[in-house]
This record gives structure tokens, C-alpha cells and sequence, in this order.
């Protein structure tokens, strides 16, 4: 029985050698097989069907077709077209303006020369944008200019368009978009210095020293380090900014001191606070601090926009006497013909040539207080007129005792000459009325809110 045991084991142990010498491969993948069930993968038995490699092999070969080639000589090419928006400039002619906006198109300079709108609104005028669409053989597809106007919520839009083998012009007029800007700066020698830093328009500058100048004089306190955040409208017309709008609300400190401000309309506020005393067309909106005091004072400080002071409050070389005098006024460098503003409302008392004051405008206002603005080049008023303030009385010149453009100005008190700005200082402002304070306190907070967003960007640009 076990020679029978042993026999037969050796036929078997013969066949399965013999096995693996033809299939070596077969046992490969039954060896992968066991290893992976034995891993924890899942099991698997290997195939006990004859080895690919055995298989015959045969080639088979068969023509394939190639794809179709577009032929562009029978249809029309894609067409693109590309857009570009640029300025014009006072020495623009039809070829300088289309080279700059890309355009390769002798027809459509022959039209811009020839159209009558084309030539008065863009031919040599400086400021004006302009957007053109160009074909992808840089031919002119689309021509548009835009600017604002003097009504305040529209502007103008010029178009040119092809058609045909030819071009059509028209005018239209829309409406102005207002939008929201958030900047801030710091002060290292002038604010127009600052501001152009922060890329600020001058306009904006202009209207920070405005509102503020009744507690900061920019042209003797302003310290290295003083630093402001502003909230101002851009004016735009489709979507291109056309002009700057007013400065919403603004904070400045001066010499650690902050000072706050925002613009409030109180007809609106009345309005919307449903009151009785609502639509008051007449009433003016101004600038206020946000707890709620007018920064509008009985005086300006300046009877010019934001200029340089030539010559001070003090005694000074006098140019044309040629010794030392009391300097009873301030003089403002302007060049000839800048408005001169008067700072107060008020009756004017003389308006003609006096002595070295040259041309001269004497104004009274309450208060037994007198102001004064010489060397006009042009007078505007006439004695007996009422004047409000702000408003234009003449042109700045250099008529009278001056060596150069600029205006002279004094305050009197009870015919006391005074230092313009102090006057400025001292006088009045009035609150916003009970009945719109609810309205005005939840703006404020508004206000609050953004200049501390105008003011962490500059925190953000400095890291």
C-alpha cells in the first residue's frame, strides 16, 4: 500500500515539474495571486487559460481616411474685434488719434477729417475718452468719445460707426453713474504732494483744504506725519470716470489731532425722515463734523481757492515803498484772472480803482465787520449788490500797487484791520436741526465706517 503511496506521488511530483517548465509564468501569477489574498486583499485565482503568448499573431492593415481641411478662400474668416480706450490730446490729428487707439483705417481718417462733430469734438481737443473697436485687419469698426457736461447728472457720447463701405455719426446724451472712491495719505512736505502720491485728483485736495480750513491753515500748520482718509465720488459714463464728484466725507489729522467731516443735505434727511418741513428745494446741503456742527462759518478762510499766501498778517520789507511796514491783510499768489470769492454774504459798498489798492471791492457784512480784495484785474460787482458767499466779485491782476498777480485781502472790525484766518476761526456754525439728527447720526455712522476702510488702506500699501 505505500510503494502504491510513493508511485503515485512520484507521477504527480514528475507532471507538476514538467508543468512548470512550460508554464513558468503561470506560476508568477499564482504565487502574486496567494501573496495578495494572504496580504488582506481580496482573492484571486489565476487564470488557467493558455499564456497570450502562445496565441498566433496575425497583422491586419487598413487604408484610413484623412479628416477635411478647412479652406478658408471659400469661407469667411472668424472676425475679432478688439477694443482700446486712450485720451485725446490738443495736438490729435485724425492719423495720431486712430495710430494710438490701433487703428490702421485711411477711409475713417478721411471721414474724422471731414465730419463736422468729429473735427470740434476730438480733432484738438485734450481730455476727451475715447474707445474704439477695431476689425482684425485693424480697420475701424466703432468709434466713441465721451465727456461730462456743465448739467451736473448727465454727459455726452459721440459715436462714430461703420457702415456699409461708409461711416455714421451721432450724439447722444446719458446719464452720469456716481460711484464711491477710498484713499488715504500721509503728509511728508505739502497735501497736493501727498494726494498726488495717493493718486488723489487735485480736485479732492482742493476741497479737503476747503473743508477743513476753518480749523487747519494748510499753509502754516501742516506737519510731516499729519495724515487723512477720504470718501469722494467719481462720475462716470459708461463705466469709463469722466470727473471727480464731491468728497463725501473725510478725516485729517493735524498734529495728532483728528477732525472729522461728511456731507449732509438736510432737505433729504428731512424728507426721508417724513417731516413737515420737507422739500425745501432751496436749501443747500454742506459739510458737517459727525457729531453734528456745520463746518460752514459766518467766513471763509481764503477768498481764493486753496492757493499759496505770498505775504502774511505781519510786518514785512514793503516791495514798492521799499521799507519795513505793517502788512494789514494777506496777500494770495494767483495768476491773473482766478476768481476772487468773497468769504461772506454781505452788501458791496464800493467797487472802482482806489489809490495803490488799484482795482478794489469793499465788502460789508454783519457785525460791524469790512472785507477788502485789490488789485482786480476784472471787477464783477457794483456797489449796492448782495452778495452771498462763495461767490465770484472779480478776477485776480496785478492793477494798483503790486509787483505781480496776486490778491490782497484784509477783514476790518469796526475799521480795524484783523488776521483773516483767526476772523475765520471765531465765527459761528450752526448745528443740524433736532428733527433730522436721527437720520444724520445713522449717516455719520455710515461715514465712520468707511473712512476707517479709506484709512486701513494705506496700513495695507505700507506692509
Amino acid at each position: 500500500m505505500i510503494k502504491q503511496i510513493i508511485a503515485i506521488g512520484q507521477v504527480v511530483s514528475r507532471t507538476a515539474t514538467h508543468w512548470l517548465q512550460q508554464h513558468p509564468k503561470r506560476l508568477t501569477a499564482a504565487v502574486a495571486a496567494l501573496l495578495l489574498s494572504a496580504g488582506g486583499g481580496a482573492f484571486a485565482v489565476a487564470s488557467l487559460g493558455p499564456d497570450a503568448a502562445d496565441l498566433p499573431v496575425r497583422d491586419i492593415l487598413e487604408t484610413v481616411q484623412p479628416l477635411a481641411v478647412f479652406d478658408y478662400s471659400r469661407e469667411a474668416a472668424p472676425v475679432y474685434v478688439l477694443y482700446r480706450t486712450d485720451s485725446t490730446r490738443a495736438s490729435d490729428t485724425a492719423d495720431t488719434l486712430l495710430k494710438r487707439l490701433g487703428i490702421d483705417d485711411a477711409p475713417a481718417a478721411a471721414y474724422l477729417r471731414s465730419d463736422d462733430n468729429a473735427r470740434q469734438i476730438l480733432l484738438g481737443r485734450s481730455g476727451r475718452q475715447v474707445t474704439a473697436e477695431a476689425l482684425n485687419d485693424q480697420r475701424l469698426n466703432k468709434l466713441t468719445a465721451r465727456w461730462s457736461t456743465d448739467d451736473e447728472g448727465q454727459f455726452k457720447r459721440l459715436v462714430i460707426e461703420r457702415k456699409g463701405d461708409g461711416f455714421t455719426t451721432r450724439l447722444e446724451t446719458a446719464a452720469l453713474r456716481a460711484s464711491s472712491q477710498l484713499a488715504s495719505g500721509t503728509i511728508q512736505s505739502s497735501l497736493f504732494a501727498a494726494t498726488d502720491e495717493a493718486k488723489i485728483p487735485d480736485t479732492v485736495a482742493v476741497q479737503l483744504a476747503e473743508i477743513f480750513s476753518g480749523d487747519i491753515d494748510f499753509r502754516r500748520e501742516l506737519r510731516k506725519g499729519d495724515r487723512f482718509s477720504v470718501v469722494y465720488e467719481t462720475l462716470e459714463g459708461d463705466g469709463e470716470p469722466l470727473r471727480t464728484g464731491r468728497v463725501l466725507s473725510a478725516e485729517f489729522v493735524n498734529a495728532g489731532k483728528s477732525y472729522q467731516a461728511m456731507w449732509f443735505d438736510e432737505p433729504v434727511a428731512r424728507q426721508a425722515a417724513d417731516s413737515p418741513q420737507a422739500g425745501n428745494p432751496s436749501s443747500k446741503g454742506g459739510y458737517y463734523t459727525l457729531d453734528g456742527q456745520s463746518l460752514r462759518r459766518a467766513f471763509l478762510s481764503s477768498p481764493v481757492a486753496f492757493s499759496r499766501i505770498s505775504s502774511g498778517f505781519a510786518m514785512r520789507f514793503h516791495p514798492v515803498l521799499k521799507q519795513m511796514r505793517a502788512h494789514l491783510g494777506t496777500d494770495f499768489a494767483a495768476s491773473t484772472g482766478t476768481p476772487a470769492r468773497t468769504v461772506g454774504d454781505g452788501l458791496v459798498t464800493f467797487s472802482g480803482v482806489q489809490n495803490g489798492y488799484g482795482n478794489v471791492v469793499f465788502i460789508k457784512h454783519r457785525g460791524n465787520t469790512e472785507t477788502v480784495y485789490a488789485h482786480l484785474s476784472k471787477l464783477l460787482v457794483k456797489r449796492g449788490d448782495r452778495v452771498s458767499q462763495g461767490q465770484t466779485i472779480g478776477l485776480v491782476g496785478s492793477t494798483g500797487w503790486a509787483t505781480g498777480p496776486h490778491l490782497h485781502f484784509e477783514v476790518r472790525n469796526n475799521g480795524v484791520q484783523q488776521d483773516p484766518m483767526k476772523v475765520a476761526q471765531k465765527s459761528d456754525t450752526v448745528p443740524v436741526t433736532a428733527a433730522v439728527k436721527p437720520v444724520f447720526d445713522k449717516l455719520a455712522q455710515q461715514a465712520r465706517v468707511a473712512l476707517a476702510a479709506a484709512a486701513s488702506m494705506e496700513v495695507t500699501s505700507a506692509q
